[in-house]
């Protein structure tokens, strides 16, 4: 189970997460978790480049690693990254000692104070600890591009609805992701910046 929108009651519950950045600029912000990956990352480099867009990269630490100059590009061409974790675990599953080590362990690799919890899982005395170093980063949309029984179309839809100032948006560049990402990205690109919307990368 998913939520591909936040649902509003959640929020106040969460004090410590950023769901959504509210502004008045008409900028959104797109988000990519789960790479670096050798050929996903660079085709969404070109793909935002190619629309004037910027976003946010939230890494794995363990896929850093002979991916070092697809993450030297991107921050090169004016995107911004995140600590996604270094095995991906959900805070959910795994104990509080456990859980902030593998993020700080992937702090040690990916220089940023902005972070994800893998899966949005995560507790409320994990998030107390982690928000003390670092800006804990949510979403408001999710196009659910993970999800193998939806279409890419399906992944438009999600990614797409109801999109206002300081919406959060994510996808992924991840193997599990491909087919939905390469069909579902361009599309919601283009559907974004003919709502006059401008994307940012998270501020930092």
């Amino acid at each position: 189970m998913y939520f591909k929108r936040i649902p509003n009651i959640i929020k106040p519950l969460a004090k410590n997460l950023v769901f959504e950045f509210p502004n008045d600029e008409n900028e959104i912000y797109l988000t990519f978790d789960d790479g670096p990956h050798p050929e996903l990352t660079p085709w969404v480099l070109d793909v935002l480049k190619s629309h004037e867009a910027k976003a946010t990269f939230f890494l794995i630490g363990s896929n850093i690693k002979g991916n070092e100059q697809i993450v030297e590009r991107t921050l090169s061409e004016g995107h911004h990254i995140g600590i996604h974790g270094y095995n991906h675990l959900s805070g959910w599953k795994t104990k509080d000692v456990e859980y902030i080590a593998d993020m700080k362990k992937a702090a040690e690799q990916i220089e940023s104070k902005l972070c994800r919890p893998p899966y949005g899982e995560i507790t409320r005395s994990q998030a107390k600890d982690l928000s003390k170093q670092f800006k804990l980063i949510m979403w408001s949309h999710l196009s659910a591009d993970f999800d193998l029984s939806l279409s890419p179309q399906d992944c438009i839809n999600h990614a797409t609805d109801k999109i206002k100032s300081g919406s959060i948006i994510v996808f992924h560049d991840s193997e599990k992701a491909k087919p939905r990402l390469l069909g579902a990205l361009e599309p919601s690109i283009k559907y974004y910046l003919e709502q006059g919307f401008n994307l940012m990368p998270i501020p930092a």
